[in-house]
């Protein structure tokens, strides 16, 4: 399996992948592909990163600026992570989670955010905690992942895009 990023020939595949993989499930509102269109759009995609296995798009993940407080800070937010829903719990989705953040701390981010299973992304070291709040969820969905000591404090706001504007 070979990770890389995406490029234009990629698009509608990673659409059909995206929609495919959310089909139906329990936590989707069914808006993950447009979200990755509009990211797109917006420019807003800082890492975005296919699984390619014999020539065939498997996987997918996205890093995205957030704000905090307001502020464009050097965070990001993981998701939406989408595997092929036959090769999922495969490993796919942590290979690319993985190579992401990679990508991001390699820029120099100070950290990620996800909202998403802490039974999940707890393997890659996100946590839980009151520092970081992203209204209308849950605490212990929406996690951090500080790649130094920043201490940051305040209110996530993720790409309009995420909110279908």
């Amino acid at each position: 399996m070979i990770i890389r990023p995406e490029n234009t020939s990629d698009i509608q595949p990673i659409r059909v992948l995206v929609t495919n993989a959310f089909n139906g499930a329990p936590h989707s509102d069914g808006t993950e592909g447009a979200i990755v269109d509009g990211l797109r759009a917006g420019g807003a995609l800082t890492v975005s990163l296919v699984a390619e296995k014999y020539g065939e798009i498997v996987g997918h993940v996205v890093l995205s600026p957030v704000e905090i407080d307001g502020k464009v800070v050097d965070w990001y937010g993981l998701g939406p992570v989408a595997v092929r829903p036959d090769k999922q719990r495969q490993g796919i989705g942590a290979r690319l989670i993985e190579a992401g953040l990679d990508q991001i701390k390699a820029r120099g981010a100070a950290g990620c955010v996800v909202l998403g299973d802490p039974g999940y992304y707890a393997r890659f070291g996100f946590k839980a905690g009151p520092t970081l709040r992203f209204p209308g969820v849950p605490a212990e969905y929406f996690q951090r992942l500080d790649f130094g000591d920043d201490t940051r404090q305040g209110v996530v706001v993720y790409h309009r895009a995420f909110y279908g504007t």
